[in-house]
């Protein structure tokens, strides 16, 4: 079947979980690290920032989402707000920046459940997550619902056992890292953490009365994550110091070791494992509907438009991403993946900021100005970031936009 339509299928608790499933298994066991060696003892101030620039991103995504309750989330609104170069670009950086996402959580995974063993694990993580989403939204939902169950869980134990040893006396060192740009280029790389909610929009024409559902669902993710990483991010800094931190590959396992519970970092690692294979049960479905979407529009091959006719899913976008994300696994580096994929994903929120300003009044749900604050600061993130991922992020976009002027011609 090509070119069907999606089942509506999600009821609110339904997409906030998927929302906040997909940022606590991005963040809070991948990047406080790499954040932590940009930002020092600065790392809360970066979190903050990082959080505001989110709410900007989150309150267009969710305004146009109410407009426009299709699968494809930016790459739709940016077609129809701002043309269809600017919906390409979007597209383009979500399902770039979300794939390199899927082999990064594929690797979390891998690293804490399965050390010695992560490629072969990280890429039988992907194919079997990538068969549970072929079976139907219903079931993603679900699973979705456990691991995230299992993740509270365990933070919940690793705030409450770190912060019985916690020492403000280990936040020692300089709180601005490597100065203002090290706290931005932080805040950038906690931005990957954030970024969960627009999977609640590029599913949008799975959720059910989406004009309520879907901008309830995506504010309350953000604001439940955003409470969460502060509580972490501060237990880690009191525990392990801005330092030791940076140098973790671990860090919440580190923690609990240094509290003095050596014998439960198992439970860190079943944490992080559930989280991370929440994340990219989440993420396989999202790039899937924006590369649905793309391919409706023949911006990526047609093909991939197919909606399977019993399960209600893309499942030939889905099985390619699966491919494209197997290979990647196998060649990339963990902390270059989180990098790159913020600068696509900073791209990708830019554009739903500016199409968000472009909206009539009656259309607006909060003030316009918040959409320019939200595109500058994307931007301001962007060029940030490490400068290996910048020069490939605008590779990657030069060869997307090069390639489609080449198509079109």
């Amino acid at each position: 079947m090509t070119g069907g339509k999606l089942a509506r299928r999600l009821g609110p608790f339904d997409a906030t979980a998927i929302g906040l499933g997909s940022m606590l298994g991005a963040g809070v066991f991948a990047v406080f690290a790499p954040a932590a060696a940009a930002a020092g003892a600065g790392l809360l101030i970066a979190l903050a920032l990082a959080g505001f620039v989110a709410y900007c991103n989150a309150a267009a995504s969710a305004q146009l989402a109410a407009a426009h309750p299709e699968s494809g989330g930016t790459y739709v609104y940016g077609c129809l707000r701002l043309g269809p170069w600017w919906g390409f670009t979007a597209g383009w950086g979500f399902v770039v920046g979300k794939t390199a996402s899927c082999a990064a959580m594929a690797m979390t995974f891998a690293g804490y459940a399965v050390p010695g063993y992560e490629k072969p694990a990280a890429v039988l993580a992907v194919l079997l997550l990538a068969a549970v989403n072929y079976r139907g939204v219903t079931r993603t939902a679900l699973l979705t619902r456990i691991l995230l169950s299992v993740v509270l869980l365990v933070l919940a134990t690793v705030i409450a056992l770190s912060i019985m040893d916690a020492s403000a006396d280990r936040l020692t060192g300089d709180w601005f890292g490597r100065g203002p740009l090290g706290v931005l280029q932080a805040a950038g790389l906690l931005f990957f953490a954030f970024a969960g909610y627009a999977r609640i929009a590029t599913m949008g024409e799975e959720v059910r009365d989406p004009r309520r559902t879907i901008p309830r669902a995506i504010i309350g993710a953000l604001a439940g994550a955003l409470v969460i990483y502060l509580l972490v991010g501060a237990a880690l800094l009191l525990v392990l110091g801005p330092d030791r931190l940076a140098a973790s590959t671990v860090p919440l396992a580190d923690a609990l070791g240094a509290a003095g519970h050596p014998n439960l970092t198992v439970v860190a690692r079943i944490g992080a494992a559930a989280a991370s294979l929440g994340a990219l049960l989440a993420l396989i479905a999202g790039v899937g509907r924006t590369m649905l979407a793309m391919a409706r529009n023949r911006d990526l091959p047609h093909w991939l438009s197919a909606v399977h006719p019993r399960f209600s899913v893309p499942h030939r976008a889905e099985l390619a991403l699966a491919v494209v994300v197997c290979g990647l696994v196998l060649v990339a580096d963990l902390r270059h993946a989180i990098g790159f994929s913020s600068f696509g994903v900073l791209v990708y929120y830019a554009i739903a900021n500016a199409s968000a300003f472009t909206q009539p009044e009656e259309a607006r749900r909060w003030p316009r100005w918040l959409n320019l604050v939200g595109f500058l600061a994307c931007l301001l993130l962007a060029a940030a970031l490490p400068i290996v991922s910048v020069l490939i992020g605008l590779a990657v976009f030069a060869i997307g936009l090069g390639g489609r002027a080449l198509i079109r011609r």
